[in-house]
C-alpha cells in the first residue's frame, strides 16, 4: 500500500513538474535560452573589393544558403533618407534574413514576385538547386549563367523553403559603413552571427569603379549626392574611412566577448592563395571543405580568361587580375587615392608608391604583413 503511494505522489510531483514546463514554454519562451539553429555570417566589404568572388567562396559550399547585397531593395526604395536611417532599416532586414524569415520583403518587392524579382538571386547556388530549383543536385557546383537561364520562374516562397533547409546562412553586404551599428546582432541570442571583413587596396578599388562606372552611380549619388564635385575620390573617402573605422571596431573597440567573432581578410592575400584562404574562412564560419570544392576553388582562380563582366564570376587569372591597376591607372591617380585613403592603406598594409617607374614595376610587391594591433589574440589574416 506504501509503495503504491509513493508512486502516486511521485506522478504527482512529475505531472506538476512537465505542467509547469509547458506553462512556461507555452507562455514564457523568453525565459528559456535561445539556441540558434544555423550558423551566421555576414561578409562585410565596400564595392569593387572582391566580395563577389568571395561570396562565391561561400555560395558553392553545399552547406551554405547564401544572399548577395540583400541591402540593395532598401536603398532602391528608401534611397532618399540619411544612411543613419538606412542602416538601422538594413540591419533589421539582415535579421529577418538570417532568420529565413522572408516576409521582410513585403516592404521592398511587388506583391506579385517571383524567385526572380530578388536582387543578384543567380549568385546563390542554394537558390539554384533542391527546393528552390529541380535542374541541379545540392552538390553542385552551379555557374550563375546556367542557374538565370533554367531557374528563374519558380515562386518566391521557394526562397524561405530553401533558407530553411541549410545549416549556414551567408549574406554579403556592401552598404553597411559603421560596425557599432550591428552589435544588437552580435549579441541576439537566437543568432550565431560572426563577420567577415573584406578589404582591397584603394588603387585597385579606385581603377576597378571607373570600370563600372555607371552601375555604381545610384549608390554614389546615395553617399555623397548627385551634384558632388570631384565624386569619384569623395566616394573612395567615404569608403576607406568607414572600412579603417570598420577594422578599429573590430579589432579594438568591439565587447571583448565579441572579438571573436570578427575577422579581417585582404583580397590580395586571398588571390595569392586562394585554397589555403578559402579553408582559413571555412575554419572562421564553421565549414568543411570538399574535394569537389577545393578543385572549383583553384580553378576558378587559375584560368586564362581577360576581365570579364564586372560582376558575373568566371574563371580567370585571379593575381593578375588584383594587379591589374597597376598598368592601367594614372599615377595621378594614384597619388591622389593615396592621400585621401592613407590611414586605412597604412591600416591594412599597403605600400605606397613614390613615383610611376615603382607602380609600373610588378616585382615590388605592394601587400605588406599586417601590422599588429593593441589585442594580441585578434583574428586577423
Amino acid at each position: 500500500m506504501k509503495i503504491c503511494q509513493r508512486k502516486f505522489s511521485f506522478l504527482v510531483v512529475a505531472t506538476s513538474v512537465l505542467g509547469l514546463m509547458y506553462f512556461k514554454l507555452h507562455f514564457y519562451p523568453s525565459t528559456l535560452p535561445s539556441i540558434p539553429k544555423h550558423t551566421h555570417i555576414l561578409i562585410l566589404s565596400s564595392w569593387r573589393s572582391g566580395s563577389s568572388f568571395t561570396g562565391q567562396l561561400f555560395s558553392q559550399h553545399p552547406d551554405v544558403f547564401y544572399l548577395m547585397e540583400p541591402a540593395w531593395h532598401v536603398w532602391a526604395t528608401m534611397g532618399q533618407n540619411s544612411l543613419k536611417i538606412l542602416h538601422m532599416v538594413i540591419r533589421d532586414l539582415v535579421r529577418s534574413l538570417f532568420l529565413c524569415d522572408m516576409s521582410v520583403y513585403d516592404a521592398y518587392l511587388p506583391e506579385q514576385r517571383t524567385k526572380s524579382t530578388l536582387f543578384q538571386w543567380e549568385t546563390s547556388r542554394a537558390l539554384c538547386s533542391p527546393p528552390a530549383c529541380d535542374f541541379f543536385n545540392r552538390h553542385d557546383i552551379i555557374p550563375q549563367i546556367s542557374c538565370r537561364t533554367l531557374c528563374r520562374k519558380y515562386p518566391f516562397d521557394a526562397i524561405e523553403k530553401a533558407c530553411k533547409s541549410y545549416s549556414h546562412i551567408v549574406l554579403k553586404e556592401v552598404r553597411f559603413f559603421d560596425l557599432k551599428v550591428l552589435y544588437p546582432l552580435l549579441q541576439d541570442p537566437s543568432l550565431n552571427l560572426k563577420i567577415l571583413h573584406l578589404v582591397r587596396d584603394p588603387r585597385a578599388v579606385f581603377q576597378s569603379r571607373k570600370m563600372v562606372t555607371s552601375e555604381l552611380s545610384f549608390d554614389d549619388n546615395i553617399l555623397i549626392g548627385a551634384n558632388s564635385n570631384q565624386k569619384p575620390y569623395k566616394v573612395m573617402q567615404v569608403i576607406c574611412k568607414s572600412q579603417a573605422e570598420i577594422y578599429n571596431t573590430g579589432t579594438k573597440d568591439i565587447p571583448s566577448d565579441l572579438h571573436k567573432r570578427y575577422m579581417m581578410v585582404r583580397y590580395e592575400d586571398i588571390v595569392k592563395d586562394p585554397v589555403g584562404k578559402a579553408k582559413e574562412m571555412y575554419q572562421f564560419a564553421n565549414l568543411h571543405v570538399t574535394p569537389k570544392l577545393e578543385g572549383w576553388v583553384y580553378n576558378i582562380t587559375h584560368g586564362n580568361k581577360g576581365r570579364g563582366h564586372g560582376f558575373v564570376i568566371s574563371a580567370r587569372n585571379a593575381i593578375n587580375i588584383s594587379r591589374a591597376w597597376r598598368t592601367a591607372l594614372p599615377f595621378e591617380d594614384v597619388r591622389k587615392v593615396q592621400d585621401i585613403c592613407l590611414e586605412a592603406m597604412a591600416m591594412f598594409g599597403y605600400r605606397l608608391l613614390k613615383n610611376e617607374n615603382e607602380q609600373k614595376n610588378v616585382f615590388l610587391d605592394l601587400v605588406l604583413p599586417i601590422p599588429k594591433r593593441d589585442r594580441p589574440d585578434q583574428t586577423t589574416t
